[in-house]
């Protein structure tokens, strides 16, 4: 039976060029602790791939829905990834398609980002 609702429409999804983690000496970084994680690496691999919802990747990652759900829910918090889109299952229920936010993820260090303007180096 045809559904009313669309299946998997096309998505389009432009991410941010380029996003810089900045490392300092007093706050953790969420973006490196989230992507610490084998599974949390290739998920958003997967992602960057094709944007697809959590039983997608489980099945391209080779991990359960619980597990990537969970990894899904961290590299969100750590914005690392963004719901774009909604598709809908056969039966018609709900599924959020995610996609990376950043093309590019810039890792770089910055001593003076934790002191004081007062105490940075001149420019």
């Amino acid at each position: 039976m045809a559904s009313a609702l669309p299946h998997r429409p096309t998505v389009d999804h432009a991410p941010r060029e380029q996003t810089d983690v900045v490392i300092g000496r007093d706050e953790p970084t969420d973006a490196l602790r989230v992507l610490s994680c084998d599974t949390a690496q290739r998920i958003l691999a997967a992602l960057a791939d094709e944007p697809g919802t959590a039983s997608d990747v489980a099945a391209d990652v080779d991990a359960s829905l619980q597990n990537v759900t969970y990894h899904l829910d961290r590299l969100r918090d750590a914005e690392l990834i963004t719901p774009i889109n909604t598709w809908y299952s056969e039966k018609g229920k709900e599924m959020t398609v995610y996609a990376p936010t950043t093309e590019r993820l810039v890792v770089r260090f910055d001593a003076t980002a934790d002191r004081s303007p007062t105490e940075r180096d001149p420019p």
